[in-house]
Protein backbone atom coordinates (compact mmCIF):
# COMPACT_ATOMS: atom_id res chain seq x y z
CA UNK A 1 0.00 0.00 0.00
CA UNK A 2 1.35 3.61 -0.75
CA UNK A 3 -0.14 6.84 0.03
CA UNK A 4 -0.51 9.76 -2.29
CA UNK A 5 1.34 12.68 -1.62
CA UNK A 6 1.00 14.28 2.10
CA UNK A 7 0.07 17.72 0.72
CA UNK A 8 -2.88 16.29 -1.04
CA UNK A 9 -4.38 15.06 1.94
CA UNK A 10 -7.17 16.92 3.29
CA UNK A 11 -6.38 16.35 7.06
CA UNK A 12 -3.00 17.63 6.20
CA UNK A 13 -3.85 20.83 4.77
CA UNK A 14 -5.82 22.09 7.47
CA UNK A 15 -2.66 22.18 9.81
CA UNK A 16 -1.72 25.65 10.51
CA UNK A 17 1.89 27.06 9.89
CA UNK A 18 3.81 26.24 13.01
CA UNK A 19 6.20 28.52 14.22
CA UNK A 20 9.76 27.35 15.44
CA UNK A 21 9.96 27.96 19.49
CA UNK A 22 12.67 30.55 20.14
CA UNK A 23 13.48 29.91 23.81
CA UNK A 24 12.46 27.25 26.48
CA UNK A 25 9.27 29.18 27.16
CA UNK A 26 7.78 27.91 24.24
CA UNK A 27 7.78 24.57 25.47
CA UNK A 28 5.25 25.99 28.04
CA UNK A 29 2.90 27.57 25.37
CA UNK A 30 -0.15 25.79 23.85
CA UNK A 31 1.50 24.78 20.86
CA UNK A 32 0.23 22.16 18.28
CA UNK A 33 3.90 21.34 16.93
CA UNK A 34 4.60 17.04 17.07
CA UNK A 35 7.96 17.83 17.98
CA UNK A 36 7.17 20.25 21.25
CA UNK A 37 4.53 18.36 22.57
CA UNK A 38 6.87 15.52 22.41
CA UNK A 39 9.27 16.81 24.16
CA UNK A 40 6.85 18.59 26.66
CA UNK A 41 5.11 15.25 27.32
CA UNK A 42 8.87 13.82 27.86
CA UNK A 43 9.65 16.46 30.44
CA UNK A 44 6.60 16.70 32.16
CA UNK A 45 6.44 12.83 32.43
CA UNK A 46 10.06 12.77 33.67
CA UNK A 47 8.99 15.27 36.60
CA UNK A 48 6.60 12.91 37.65
CA UNK A 49 8.96 9.78 37.77
CA UNK A 50 11.40 11.59 39.66
CA UNK A 51 7.99 12.15 42.20
CA UNK A 52 6.91 8.28 42.43
CA UNK A 53 10.31 7.69 42.79
CA UNK A 54 10.68 9.75 45.93
CA UNK A 55 7.25 7.53 46.81
CA UNK A 56 9.45 4.75 46.36
CA UNK A 57 12.42 5.72 48.73
CA UNK A 58 9.68 6.25 51.36
CA UNK A 59 8.48 2.77 50.45
CA UNK A 60 11.45 0.63 50.73
CA UNK A 61 12.59 2.99 53.91
CA UNK A 62 9.67 1.98 55.33
CA UNK A 63 10.89 -1.68 54.91
CA UNK A 64 14.31 -1.92 55.67
CA UNK A 65 13.14 -3.22 58.97
CA UNK A 66 10.34 -5.45 59.47
CA UNK A 67 8.80 -3.28 62.20
CA UNK A 68 6.63 -0.18 60.18
CA UNK A 69 8.89 2.45 61.92
CA UNK A 70 9.42 5.20 59.54
CA UNK A 71 5.95 6.45 58.39
CA UNK A 72 2.22 5.93 59.78
CA UNK A 73 0.36 2.89 58.03
CA UNK A 74 -1.86 5.07 56.49
CA UNK A 75 0.62 7.13 54.92
CA UNK A 76 2.38 4.04 53.46
CA UNK A 77 -0.91 3.06 52.16
CA UNK A 78 -0.94 6.28 49.88
CA UNK A 79 2.23 5.74 49.36
CA UNK A 80 1.91 2.28 47.43
CA UNK A 81 -1.08 3.55 45.57
CA UNK A 82 0.10 6.99 44.64
CA UNK A 83 3.73 5.36 43.29
CA UNK A 84 1.92 2.95 41.48
CA UNK A 85 -0.29 5.47 39.57
CA UNK A 86 2.25 7.53 39.20
CA UNK A 87 4.75 5.70 37.58
CA UNK A 88 2.00 4.01 35.22
CA UNK A 89 -0.33 7.00 34.05
CA UNK A 90 2.46 10.16 34.59
CA UNK A 91 5.35 8.18 33.53
CA UNK A 92 5.31 5.45 31.28
CA UNK A 93 2.16 6.27 28.74
CA UNK A 94 2.79 9.83 28.50
CA UNK A 95 6.96 9.42 28.55
CA UNK A 96 6.00 6.77 25.01
CA UNK A 97 3.42 9.21 23.84
CA UNK A 98 5.94 11.80 23.82
CA UNK A 99 8.75 9.65 21.93
CA UNK A 100 6.11 8.55 19.80
CA UNK A 101 5.08 12.23 18.94
CA UNK A 102 8.42 13.63 18.21
CA UNK A 103 9.18 10.76 16.07
CA UNK A 104 6.38 9.10 14.36
CA UNK A 105 5.62 11.97 12.08
CA UNK A 106 9.79 12.22 11.03
CA UNK A 107 9.74 8.19 10.73
CA UNK A 108 6.74 8.30 7.96
CA UNK A 109 7.45 11.93 6.23
CA UNK A 110 5.11 13.60 7.69
CA UNK A 111 4.83 17.43 8.37
CA UNK A 112 3.07 17.22 11.16
CA UNK A 113 0.44 14.33 13.52
CA UNK A 114 -3.12 14.14 11.72
CA UNK A 115 -4.65 16.29 14.49
CA UNK A 116 -2.39 18.92 16.05
CA UNK A 117 -4.70 20.86 17.82
CA UNK A 118 -6.24 17.28 19.03
CA UNK A 119 -2.58 16.55 20.13
CA UNK A 120 -2.55 19.62 22.14
CA UNK A 121 -5.14 19.45 24.30
CA UNK A 122 -4.30 15.24 24.73
CA UNK A 123 -0.87 16.67 26.28
CA UNK A 124 -2.21 19.80 28.53
CA UNK A 125 -4.87 17.03 30.24
CA UNK A 126 -1.64 15.08 31.44
CA UNK A 127 -0.57 18.07 33.82
CA UNK A 128 -4.28 18.12 34.75
CA UNK A 129 -4.08 14.56 35.88
CA UNK A 130 -0.67 15.58 37.96
CA UNK A 131 -2.38 18.15 39.60
CA UNK A 132 -5.69 15.85 40.86
CA UNK A 133 -2.99 13.34 42.51
CA UNK A 134 -1.01 15.39 44.02
CA UNK A 135 -3.80 17.87 45.51
CA UNK A 136 -5.23 14.52 46.88
CA UNK A 137 -2.36 15.00 49.94
CA UNK A 138 -3.55 18.40 50.72
CA UNK A 139 -7.10 17.53 51.41
CA UNK A 140 -8.65 15.69 54.44
CA UNK A 141 -7.89 11.75 54.67
CA UNK A 142 -5.23 12.16 52.06
CA UNK A 143 -4.66 10.65 48.62
CA UNK A 144 -5.93 6.99 48.09
CA UNK A 145 -5.34 4.07 49.94
CA UNK A 146 -6.70 1.14 47.56
CA UNK A 147 -3.12 0.53 45.49
CA UNK A 148 -3.37 1.47 42.04
CA UNK A 149 -6.18 -1.23 41.58
CA UNK A 150 -8.57 0.26 43.51
CA UNK A 151 -10.62 -3.11 44.01
CA UNK A 152 -13.99 -2.26 45.47
CA UNK A 153 -15.47 -2.55 48.52
CA UNK A 154 -12.09 -1.10 49.34
CA UNK A 155 -11.98 1.82 47.32
CA UNK A 156 -15.34 2.60 48.31
CA UNK A 157 -14.88 3.22 51.47
CA UNK A 158 -14.90 6.79 52.54
CA UNK A 159 -13.42 7.20 56.49
CA UNK A 160 -13.87 11.00 56.12
CA UNK A 161 -17.58 11.26 55.06
CA UNK A 162 -16.13 14.13 52.55
CA UNK A 163 -17.59 14.00 49.07
CA UNK A 164 -14.28 15.05 47.60
CA UNK A 165 -11.51 12.61 48.97
CA UNK A 166 -8.37 11.00 47.65
CA UNK A 167 -10.29 8.16 46.24
CA UNK A 168 -12.59 10.47 44.16
CA UNK A 169 -9.61 12.68 42.89
CA UNK A 170 -8.00 9.29 42.18
CA UNK A 171 -10.91 8.41 39.90
CA UNK A 172 -11.42 11.89 38.25
CA UNK A 173 -7.48 11.38 37.11
CA UNK A 174 -7.73 8.32 35.67
CA UNK A 175 -10.96 8.67 33.80
CA UNK A 176 -9.53 12.26 32.76
CA UNK A 177 -6.26 10.18 31.45
CA UNK A 178 -8.01 7.95 29.51
CA UNK A 179 -9.76 10.27 27.79
CA UNK A 180 -6.52 11.94 27.32
CA UNK A 181 -5.16 8.08 25.60
CA UNK A 182 -7.94 8.26 23.71
CA UNK A 183 -7.95 11.12 21.83
CA UNK A 184 -4.05 10.27 21.24
CA UNK A 185 -4.72 6.84 20.10
CA UNK A 186 -6.99 8.05 17.46
CA UNK A 187 -4.92 11.58 16.37
CA UNK A 188 -1.77 7.87 16.23
CA UNK A 189 -3.80 5.85 14.26
CA UNK A 190 -5.60 8.12 11.11
CA UNK A 191 -1.48 9.93 11.28
CA UNK A 192 0.03 6.50 10.43
CA UNK A 193 -2.64 5.24 8.06
CA UNK A 194 -3.41 8.37 6.10
CA UNK A 195 0.22 10.70 6.29
CA UNK A 196 2.67 8.03 5.18
CA UNK A 197 5.53 8.92 2.96
CA UNK A 198 4.96 8.40 -0.76
CA UNK A 199 6.09 4.93 -1.26
CA UNK A 200 5.96 4.06 2.06
CA UNK A 201 3.71 1.17 2.62
CA UNK A 202 3.28 -0.66 5.51
CA UNK A 203 5.99 -3.27 4.82
CA UNK A 204 8.36 -0.15 4.46
CA UNK A 205 7.56 1.68 8.12
CA UNK A 206 10.37 1.58 10.71
CA UNK A 207 9.42 -0.74 13.09
CA UNK A 208 8.78 1.83 16.22
CA UNK A 209 5.72 2.97 13.88
CA UNK A 210 4.67 -0.35 13.80
CA UNK A 211 5.05 -0.49 17.40
CA UNK A 212 3.09 2.36 17.94
CA UNK A 213 0.48 1.17 15.28
CA UNK A 214 -0.11 -2.14 17.34
CA UNK A 215 -0.18 -0.12 21.23
CA UNK A 216 -2.66 2.33 19.77
CA UNK A 217 -5.01 0.26 18.27
CA UNK A 218 -4.74 -1.81 21.74
CA UNK A 219 -6.01 1.71 23.25
CA UNK A 220 -8.84 2.22 21.14
CA UNK A 221 -10.48 -0.75 21.77
CA UNK A 222 -9.37 -1.43 25.88
CA UNK A 223 -8.97 1.57 27.72
CA UNK A 224 -12.72 2.77 27.00
CA UNK A 225 -13.19 -0.09 29.75
CA UNK A 226 -11.01 0.97 32.44
CA UNK A 227 -12.52 4.76 31.98
CA UNK A 228 -16.08 3.23 32.22
CA UNK A 229 -15.02 1.12 34.89
CA UNK A 230 -13.49 4.06 36.29
CA UNK A 231 -16.55 6.38 35.93
CA UNK A 232 -18.92 3.93 37.09
CA UNK A 233 -16.98 3.41 40.69
CA UNK A 234 -16.73 7.04 41.21
CA UNK A 235 -20.47 7.06 40.82
CA UNK A 236 -20.87 4.66 43.45
CA UNK A 237 -18.69 6.60 45.47
CA UNK A 238 -20.39 9.78 45.36
CA UNK A 239 -24.13 9.40 44.25
CA UNK A 240 -25.06 5.91 45.65
CA UNK A 241 -25.09 3.69 42.70
CA UNK A 242 -24.45 -0.09 42.97
CA UNK A 243 -22.25 -0.72 40.10
CA UNK A 244 -19.79 -2.85 42.48
CA UNK A 245 -20.94 -2.32 45.91
CA UNK A 246 -21.78 -5.27 47.96
CA UNK A 247 -23.95 -3.70 50.08
CA UNK A 248 -26.25 -2.97 47.64
CA UNK A 249 -26.56 -5.85 45.37
CA UNK A 250 -23.26 -4.61 43.11
CA UNK A 251 -21.00 -6.98 41.61
CA UNK A 252 -17.58 -6.11 42.67
CA UNK A 253 -15.70 -8.66 40.77
CA UNK A 254 -17.32 -6.71 37.82
CA UNK A 255 -14.98 -4.34 38.20
CA UNK A 256 -11.91 -6.57 37.66
CA UNK A 257 -13.39 -7.26 34.47
CA UNK A 258 -13.15 -3.68 33.40
CA UNK A 259 -9.93 -3.11 35.08
CA UNK A 260 -8.12 -6.04 33.81
CA UNK A 261 -9.58 -6.09 30.15
CA UNK A 262 -7.77 -2.92 29.38
CA UNK A 263 -4.84 -3.13 32.64
CA UNK A 264 -3.03 -5.91 31.09
CA UNK A 265 -2.88 -5.38 27.56
CA UNK A 266 -1.66 -2.12 28.66
CA UNK A 267 1.26 -3.66 29.79
CA UNK A 268 1.84 -4.27 25.96
CA UNK A 269 0.73 -0.95 25.29
CA UNK A 270 4.26 0.06 27.17
CA UNK A 271 6.49 -2.42 25.81
CA UNK A 272 5.59 -2.74 22.50
CA UNK A 273 6.77 1.25 21.61
CA UNK A 274 10.09 -0.35 23.88
CA UNK A 275 10.31 -3.44 21.61
CA UNK A 276 10.20 -0.92 18.64
CA UNK A 277 12.88 1.40 20.12
CA UNK A 278 14.85 -1.84 20.48
CA UNK A 279 14.33 -2.41 16.63
CA UNK A 280 15.23 0.63 15.88
CA UNK A 281 18.93 1.01 18.10
CA UNK A 282 20.15 -2.79 17.80
CA UNK A 283 20.71 -2.69 14.27
CA UNK A 284 22.33 1.47 14.16
CA UNK A 285 24.91 -0.58 16.37
CA UNK A 286 25.36 -3.62 15.30
CA UNK A 287 25.80 -1.70 11.84
CA UNK A 288 23.67 -4.88 10.28
CA UNK A 289 20.15 -5.70 9.00
CA UNK A 290 17.51 -6.15 11.18
CA UNK A 291 16.84 -9.86 10.72
CA UNK A 292 13.39 -10.74 10.04
CA UNK A 293 11.93 -7.92 9.26
CA UNK A 294 8.31 -8.24 8.15
CA UNK A 295 7.96 -11.25 10.73
CA UNK A 296 9.05 -8.61 13.29
CA UNK A 297 6.52 -6.42 11.86
CA UNK A 298 3.60 -8.85 12.08
CA UNK A 299 4.58 -10.28 15.33
CA UNK A 300 3.23 -7.04 16.97
CA UNK A 301 0.03 -6.95 15.32
CA UNK A 302 -0.25 -10.56 16.85
CA UNK A 303 0.87 -8.96 20.16
CA UNK A 304 -2.32 -6.47 19.85
CA UNK A 305 -4.72 -9.33 19.45
CA UNK A 306 -3.50 -12.28 21.53
CA UNK A 307 -3.27 -9.09 24.26
CA UNK A 308 -7.23 -8.55 24.28
CA UNK A 309 -7.52 -12.27 25.55
CA UNK A 310 -5.58 -12.42 28.56
CA UNK A 311 -7.08 -10.81 30.74
CA UNK A 312 -8.89 -13.32 33.41
CA UNK A 313 -4.91 -14.19 34.07
CA UNK A 314 -5.43 -11.40 36.72
CA UNK A 315 -8.45 -13.31 38.27
CA UNK A 316 -7.41 -16.48 39.07
CA UNK A 317 -8.29 -16.16 42.76
CA UNK A 318 -11.34 -14.33 41.63
CA UNK A 319 -13.76 -17.32 42.04
CA UNK A 320 -13.16 -17.85 37.96
CA UNK A 321 -14.20 -21.31 37.28
CA UNK A 322 -11.44 -24.09 36.36
CA UNK A 323 -12.55 -24.03 32.63
CA UNK A 324 -12.15 -20.30 32.30
CA UNK A 325 -8.72 -21.10 33.95
CA UNK A 326 -7.31 -23.54 31.56
CA UNK A 327 -8.15 -21.28 28.75
CA UNK A 328 -6.98 -18.18 30.25
CA UNK A 329 -3.64 -19.94 30.57
CA UNK A 330 -3.25 -20.89 27.95
CA UNK A 331 -3.85 -17.70 25.55
CA UNK A 332 -1.20 -16.02 28.31
CA UNK A 333 1.15 -18.56 27.09
CA UNK A 334 0.82 -17.47 23.61
CA UNK A 335 1.91 -14.36 24.00
CA UNK A 336 4.98 -15.65 23.96
CA UNK A 337 5.47 -16.97 20.79
CA UNK A 338 5.54 -13.48 19.16
CA UNK A 339 7.39 -12.10 21.57
CA UNK A 340 9.94 -14.62 21.39
CA UNK A 341 10.27 -14.23 17.94
CA UNK A 342 11.08 -10.53 18.53
CA UNK A 343 13.77 -11.60 20.71
CA UNK A 344 15.14 -14.15 18.63
CA UNK A 345 15.05 -11.28 15.88
CA UNK A 346 17.06 -9.22 18.06
CA UNK A 347 19.54 -11.51 18.94
CA UNK A 348 20.31 -12.64 15.46
CA UNK A 349 20.66 -9.23 14.38
CA UNK A 350 23.10 -8.55 17.11
CA UNK A 351 24.96 -11.80 16.32
CA UNK A 352 28.48 -11.42 14.30
CA UNK A 353 27.85 -7.07 14.02
CA UNK A 354 30.36 -4.71 14.59
CA UNK A 355 29.04 -3.51 17.70
CA UNK A 356 29.42 -0.02 19.08
CA UNK A 357 28.96 0.05 22.98
CA UNK A 358 27.76 3.06 23.59
CA UNK A 359 25.31 4.18 26.37
CA UNK A 360 22.25 4.19 24.13
CA UNK A 361 23.56 0.38 23.11
CA UNK A 362 24.04 -0.19 27.05
CA UNK A 363 20.79 0.53 27.92
CA UNK A 364 18.68 -1.48 25.18
CA UNK A 365 20.90 -4.79 25.58
CA UNK A 366 20.90 -4.18 29.26
CA UNK A 367 16.96 -3.31 28.72
CA UNK A 368 16.81 -7.37 26.51
CA UNK A 369 18.85 -9.18 29.39
CA UNK A 370 15.99 -7.86 31.91
CA UNK A 371 13.13 -8.22 29.58
CA UNK A 372 14.45 -12.50 28.96
CA UNK A 373 14.57 -12.45 33.03
CA UNK A 374 10.81 -11.20 33.04
CA UNK A 375 9.12 -13.04 30.33
CA UNK A 376 10.80 -16.22 31.96
CA UNK A 377 8.71 -15.14 35.00
CA UNK A 378 5.89 -14.36 32.95
CA UNK A 379 5.48 -17.81 31.75
CA UNK A 380 5.67 -19.15 35.35
CA UNK A 381 2.90 -16.32 36.29
CA UNK A 382 0.55 -18.11 33.38
CA UNK A 383 0.48 -21.00 34.66
CA UNK A 384 -2.61 -21.23 37.31
CA UNK A 385 -0.62 -23.51 40.19
CA UNK A 386 2.35 -20.72 40.24
CA UNK A 387 0.02 -17.81 40.08
CA UNK A 388 -2.26 -19.16 42.45
CA UNK A 389 1.00 -20.25 44.93
CA UNK A 390 2.66 -16.57 44.92
CA UNK A 391 -0.42 -14.25 44.23
CA UNK A 392 -0.37 -11.09 45.76
CA UNK A 393 3.18 -11.94 47.01
CA UNK A 394 6.25 -10.13 46.36
CA UNK A 395 7.45 -12.30 43.41
CA UNK A 396 4.48 -10.86 41.21
CA UNK A 397 5.67 -7.16 42.01
CA UNK A 398 9.21 -8.14 41.23
CA UNK A 399 7.91 -9.77 38.03
CA UNK A 400 6.15 -6.71 37.31
CA UNK A 401 9.20 -4.53 38.10
CA UNK A 402 11.73 -6.28 35.58
CA UNK A 403 9.11 -5.31 33.08
CA UNK A 404 8.20 -1.40 34.02
CA UNK A 405 11.47 -0.44 35.05
CA UNK A 406 14.17 -3.16 33.89
CA UNK A 407 12.68 -3.19 30.37
CA UNK A 408 10.29 0.18 29.61
CA UNK A 409 12.20 2.70 31.96
CA UNK A 410 16.16 1.19 30.68
CA UNK A 411 14.51 1.44 26.90
CA UNK A 412 13.16 4.75 27.12
CA UNK A 413 16.78 5.89 29.04
CA UNK A 414 18.25 4.09 25.79
CA UNK A 415 16.13 6.13 23.51
CA UNK A 416 16.61 9.88 24.98
CA UNK A 417 20.38 8.78 24.45
CA UNK A 418 20.20 7.30 20.95
CA UNK A 419 17.68 10.12 20.32
CA UNK A 420 19.23 13.91 22.33
CA UNK A 421 21.13 14.66 19.46
CA UNK A 422 18.27 14.73 17.22
CA UNK A 423 15.71 16.30 19.57
CA UNK A 424 18.54 18.83 20.94
CA UNK A 425 21.26 19.39 18.48
CA UNK A 426 23.46 18.58 21.07
CA UNK A 427 25.68 15.63 21.71
CA UNK A 428 25.66 14.35 25.56
CA UNK A 429 28.61 13.20 27.43
CA UNK A 430 29.34 9.42 27.13
CA UNK A 431 31.21 9.26 30.43
CA UNK A 432 28.48 10.29 32.52
CA UNK A 433 25.93 8.31 30.19
CA UNK A 434 28.00 5.41 31.22
CA UNK A 435 27.88 5.97 34.33
CA UNK A 436 24.24 5.86 34.72
CA UNK A 437 23.91 3.23 32.98
CA UNK A 438 25.99 0.75 35.40
CA UNK A 439 24.34 2.23 38.27
CA UNK A 440 20.72 1.72 36.77
CA UNK A 441 21.63 -1.84 35.92
CA UNK A 442 23.32 -2.64 39.04
CA UNK A 443 20.44 -0.86 41.33
CA UNK A 444 17.69 -2.81 39.22
CA UNK A 445 18.90 -6.11 39.62
CA UNK A 446 20.00 -5.71 43.81
CA UNK A 447 16.13 -4.09 44.60
CA UNK A 448 14.36 -6.25 42.27
CA UNK A 449 15.82 -9.74 42.30
CA UNK A 450 15.65 -9.86 45.96
CA UNK A 451 11.15 -9.93 45.57
CA UNK A 452 11.13 -13.23 43.76
CA UNK A 453 12.68 -15.50 46.53
CA UNK A 454 10.78 -12.96 48.99
CA UNK A 455 7.70 -14.03 47.21
CA UNK A 456 8.09 -17.20 46.78
CA UNK A 457 8.90 -17.58 50.67
CA UNK A 458 5.55 -16.01 51.50
CA UNK A 459 5.89 -12.48 51.52
CA UNK A 460 2.90 -10.28 50.78
CA UNK A 461 2.69 -7.13 49.01
CA UNK A 462 0.99 -3.99 50.45
CA UNK A 463 2.28 -4.24 53.55
CA UNK A 464 4.32 -1.86 55.78
CA UNK A 465 6.06 -4.99 58.49
CA UNK A 466 6.69 -8.39 57.97
CA UNK A 467 8.14 -11.61 59.77
CA UNK A 468 11.62 -11.21 60.92
CA UNK A 469 12.98 -14.12 58.43
CA UNK A 470 11.98 -11.67 55.95
CA UNK A 471 14.61 -9.11 56.63
CA UNK A 472 18.48 -10.16 54.67
CA UNK A 473 16.26 -9.48 51.09
CA UNK A 474 14.48 -6.61 52.31
CA UNK A 475 17.72 -4.87 52.84
CA UNK A 476 19.39 -5.95 49.99
CA UNK A 477 16.06 -4.92 47.75
CA UNK A 478 16.15 -1.42 49.69
CA UNK A 479 19.94 -0.68 49.15
CA UNK A 480 19.27 -1.48 45.68
CA UNK A 481 16.36 0.91 45.95
CA UNK A 482 18.61 3.95 47.02
CA UNK A 483 21.36 2.86 44.26
CA UNK A 484 18.76 3.25 41.46
CA UNK A 485 17.18 6.84 42.98
CA UNK A 486 20.60 7.88 43.18
CA UNK A 487 21.45 6.82 39.50
CA UNK A 488 19.22 9.27 37.98
CA UNK A 489 21.50 11.94 39.48
CA UNK A 490 23.99 11.43 36.57
CA UNK A 491 21.48 11.40 34.23
CA UNK A 492 20.03 14.22 35.30
CA UNK A 493 22.97 16.06 35.27
CA UNK A 494 24.36 14.92 31.84
CA UNK A 495 20.92 16.22 30.10
CA UNK A 496 21.02 19.35 31.61
CA UNK A 497 24.61 20.59 31.13
CA UNK A 498 24.92 18.89 27.42
CA UNK A 499 21.77 20.39 26.40
CA UNK A 500 22.63 23.93 27.58
CA UNK A 501 26.03 23.65 26.25
CA UNK A 502 27.11 20.56 25.06
CA UNK A 503 29.04 19.91 21.60
CA UNK A 504 27.36 20.39 18.54
CA UNK A 505 25.88 17.41 16.70
CA UNK A 506 25.76 16.69 13.10
CA UNK A 507 22.61 15.89 11.82
CA UNK A 508 23.45 12.20 11.72
CA UNK A 509 25.99 11.24 14.07
CA UNK A 510 25.32 7.44 14.45
CA UNK A 511 25.02 7.07 10.73
CA UNK A 512 21.91 5.59 10.48
CA UNK A 513 19.55 4.78 8.39
CA UNK A 514 15.88 6.02 8.93
CA UNK A 515 14.07 9.55 7.26
CA UNK A 516 14.27 11.32 10.89
CA UNK A 517 18.37 11.05 10.02
CA UNK A 518 17.71 12.96 6.66
CA UNK A 519 16.64 16.68 8.30
CA UNK A 520 18.64 19.18 10.60
CA UNK A 521 19.53 18.11 14.26
CA UNK A 522 17.03 19.41 15.91
CA UNK A 523 14.38 19.37 12.94
CA UNK A 524 12.94 22.31 10.71
CA UNK A 525 9.51 23.64 11.80
CA UNK A 526 7.86 21.34 8.87
CA UNK A 527 10.38 18.53 9.40
CA UNK A 528 11.19 18.46 5.36
CA UNK A 529 11.54 20.71 2.91
CA UNK A 530 10.52 18.30 0.20
CA UNK A 531 8.35 15.22 1.36
CA UNK A 532 10.96 11.66 0.47
CA UNK A 533 9.74 9.06 -1.74
CA UNK A 534 10.64 6.04 0.09
CA UNK A 535 11.69 3.05 -2.37
CA UNK A 536 13.15 0.31 -0.06
CA UNK A 537 12.78 -1.11 3.12
CA UNK A 538 14.29 0.18 6.25
CA UNK A 539 17.40 -1.05 8.00
CA UNK A 540 19.42 -1.07 5.02
CA UNK A 541 23.46 -1.37 6.38
CA UNK A 542 25.58 -3.43 4.03
CA UNK A 543 23.47 -3.24 1.77
CA UNK A 544 24.15 -0.07 -0.16
CA UNK A 545 20.49 0.15 -1.13
CA UNK A 546 19.39 4.09 -0.97
CA UNK A 547 16.14 4.46 0.83
CA UNK A 548 14.58 7.45 -0.71
CA UNK A 549 14.58 8.45 -4.62
CA UNK A 550 15.31 12.39 -2.80
CA UNK A 551 17.20 14.06 -0.16
CA UNK A 552 19.93 11.89 -0.82
CA UNK A 553 22.84 14.17 -1.33
CA UNK A 554 21.50 15.63 2.01
CA UNK A 555 23.21 13.01 3.96
CA UNK A 556 25.02 9.85 1.94
CA UNK A 557 25.32 7.85 5.14
CA UNK A 558 21.57 7.79 6.07
CA UNK A 559 20.65 6.25 2.48
CA UNK A 560 23.78 3.92 1.84
CA UNK A 561 25.39 3.07 4.84
CA UNK A 562 27.51 0.37 4.28
CA UNK A 563 29.57 -2.13 7.39
CA UNK A 564 32.79 -0.35 5.79
CA UNK A 565 31.29 2.87 6.96
CA UNK A 566 32.98 2.75 10.51
CA UNK A 567 36.04 1.16 9.00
Amino acid sequence: MTNIPIDSISIASQQPNHESPGNWKEYFSFSTDHKVIGIQYLVTSFFFFLVGGIFAMVIRGELITPESDLVDRTVYNGMFTMHGTVMLFLWTFPSLVGFANYLVPLMIGARDMAFPRLNAVAFWMVPVVGILMMGSFFIPGGPAQAGWWSYPPVSLQNPTGNLINGQVLWLLAVAISGVSSIMGAVNFVTTIVKMRAPGMGFFRMPLFVWAVFSAQIIQLFGLPALTAGAVMLLLDLTVGTAFFDPAKGGNPVMFQHYFWFYSHPAVYVIILPVFGIFSEIFPVYSRKPLFGYKVVAVSSILIAVVSGIVWVHHMYVSGTPGWMRLIFMLTTMCVSVPTGIKVFAWVATIWGGKLRLNTAMLFALGALVMFVFAGITGIMLSSVPVDVHVNNTYFVVGHFHYVLYGTVTMGLYAAIYHWFPKMTGRMYSEGWGKLHFWLAFIGTNLNFLPMHPLGLQGMLRRVSSYAPEYAFWNIIASLGGFLLGMSTLPFIFNMVISWMQGEKAPDNPWRAIGLEWMVSSPPPVENFEEIPIVISEPYGYGKSEPLTANLQSHNSLSTNATLTDLE
